[in-house]
């Protein structure tokens, strides 16, 4: 019964990507409609995922799987991180494209078909698995990005990352075979016995996870392979781009550490590569959005900046005793703050997102003090100020750091941190500290309004539930 409860959200939102695609045939099946139905059917999955979310691991139907699907608390959460940004998501959407005319149902079943994708990827227990749950989450993603096939920018994105994204399947794929013909199956428990008998430094298991990190790293736009997230978000409508920054980010990173996991001499093997690489993309995300004028390209370039400090939470993972639950906290973290200003970029950015700019949103506060003060607090919580979310999550990562002896990579995280509070509060002076030149006019829709209180609340919620609790 365990068993069918853990793939039961999984199960719902795949039925709600079929129902909403056999709807879209209907000509009087509506985009509004299809937006309340994608919101029933995250809301049923993310109730039915918090009251599982902390079960104990087990492999979902064993003899039928052969361990390829395995649930624990990590994965709850991973889960829930993903539904709930599906479901703000969906939120966000039904504001934005009351301004933007660009939707059909199509788009928001393509939306539960990622979910459903990333839910996948988070249980994976097996290489092939992972490459399946990997492609129809990209496909999905790929077609959201480009949805809006009139303007330029969305469909320069989508040749970006369409091709990019080619090449880190292809490579992921060759790093499944090469793991395969070392260790003789594709199974995380007998990649990990192989590992236990032999060595993680042959020639072959070297290869295969060096391509297999090549790929993970592309999909968390992590130093070098980072260079298309900047056109790639800027393209892509508002409530995609914050979809992509949290639930992608969730279900990569989630299946990321479960590799690493597999065995410690796997982890160690590959801890000084890890270390340059999360060095390089802290810092390299830091300058990329210190020169930026546009919020979302700024955002993005933050996002890289993000996901450095998550590659220091793989770095000090203990393998003996892997919980995932520092790198489950930075994640959930991570996303209500992201979600939230993307949230209130959907209603904020006006129609054909022509509100882009630093510039843009001067005097936000004096006409839309609510909304200047929800950002503030996002932006806050991104760049690691207490009592926010972002700082105890920035806190778990550079103490995990530390308890493991990676003392000179907590350093360097403290170091990024400070310099990142340059571009989040160069937004909050251009909102508070300048006269408004603009009206800033909204569509009456309430959704994307309410999502981002809600997430703003949810910003001091979070990070106040380790001293509450």
């Amino acid at each position: 019964m365990n068993d069918f409860l853990s793939l039961l959200p999984l199960i719902i939102i795949c039925s709600g990507g079929i129902v909403l695609m056999l709807l879209s045939v209907l000509e009087t099946m509506k985009t509004e409609t299809a937006s309340y139905i994608s919101l029933g059917f995250f809301g049923i999955a993310f109730f039915i995922q918090f009251l599982i979310a902390c079960y104990p691991e087990s492999d979902l139907f064993a003899g039928t799987f052969s361990s390829m699907l395995v649930a624990n608390s990590f994965t709850g959460v991973a889960g829930l991180i993903i539904l709930g940004a599906g479901f703000f998501t969906v939120m966000s959407c039904h504001t934005y494209f009351q301004q933007n005319k660009v939707c059909t149902v199509e788009f928001y079943s393509l939306l539960l078909f990622a979910s459903c994708g990333m839910i996948l990827l988070t249980l994976a227990r097996e290489l092939i698995t992972a490459f399946i749950s990997l492609e129809i989450m990209s496909l999905a993603i790929y077609i959201l990005v480009g949805y809006d096939r009139k303007r330029v920018t969305s469909t320069e994105a989508l040749l970006k990352y369409l091709m990019l994204g080619a090449f880190a399947g292809a490579f992921f794929t060759m790093g499944a075979a090469l793991v395969y013909g070392a260790a003789g199956s594709t199974r995380f428990v007998e990649i990990s016995n192989y590992i236990s008998s032999n060595s993680a430094a042959t020639p072959l298991l070297i290869g295969g996870a060096f391509f297999i990190l090549i790929a993970f790293l592309f999909k968390v736009a992590a130093f070098p392979f980072h260079a298309w997230v900047i056109d790639v978000y800027d393209g892509a409508a508002t409530p995609v781009t914050g979809f992509m920054a949290t639930a992608l980010k969730a279900a990569v990173f989630t299946v990321f550490a479960n590799f690493l996991a597999i065995n410690g001499a796997l982890q160690k093997e590959w801890i000084t590569f890890l270390f340059y690489i999360a060095l390089f993309t802290m810092f390299g995300g830091n300058l990329i959005a210190i020169g930026q004028s546009n919020i979302k390209r700024m955002l993005a370039a933050s996002g890289i900046v993000h996901s450095g400090y998550l590659l220091i939470g793989l770095i000090a993972i203990s393998t003996k005793s892997f919980t995932g639950s520092v790198i489950a906290y930075y994640l959930a973290a991570y996303a209500v703050g992201t979600l939230g200003i993307f949230a209130a970029l959907s209603y904020l950015g006006g129609k054909n997102e022509s509100r882009v700019s630093f510039d843009d949103f001067k005097g936000l506060a004096k006409v839309r003090p609510y909304s200047a003060a929800a950002i503030s607090v996002f932006l806050l919580s991104m760049a690691g100020i207490p009592p926010t979310a972002g700082f105890m999550g920035k806190f778990y990562i550079i103490t995990s750091a530390i308890t493991e002896g990676q003392i000179a990579l907590a350093v360097f995280g403290v170091i990024s941190s400070i310099l990142s509070m340059w571009y989040y509060l160069r937004l909050i002076i251009c909102m508070y500290f300048n006269e408004a030149e603009d009206s800033f006019e909204i569509e009456k829709s309430p959704f994307a309004p309410a999502c981002t209180f809600i997430l703003a609340v949810c910003v001091f919620a979070i990070g106040l539930y380790p001293i509450v609790i």
